[in-house]
């Protein structure tokens, strides 16, 4: 099993915490001020998220940057 790049890691984490909500890409996204297409491409790893976006992502999941990168950890 290969190891998952810190992208991968995040994206995966996100998504979980996303679905958690109950909220599709396109809802978390237009909630995020992000589109659709730009959430799924973060959630399946392959955009790098900006560090605004990593805490308007945080903040949308009710956590700090440090708490949701503590999330992270566990993916």
């Amino acid at each position: 099993m290969s190891k998952k790049t810190l992208s991968q890691q995040f994206g995966a984490c996100v998504c979980a915490l996303r679905n958690a909500t109950g909220l599709s890409q396109t809802e978390f996204g237009e909630y995020c001020g992000f589109s659709q297409t730009y959430l799924s491409r973060l959630e399946n790893g392959r955009a790098n998220p900006t560090l605004n976006a990593i805490e308007v992502i945080a903040n949308a999941c009710g956590l700090s940057v440090f708490e949701l990168f503590e999330k992270v950890r566990e993916y």
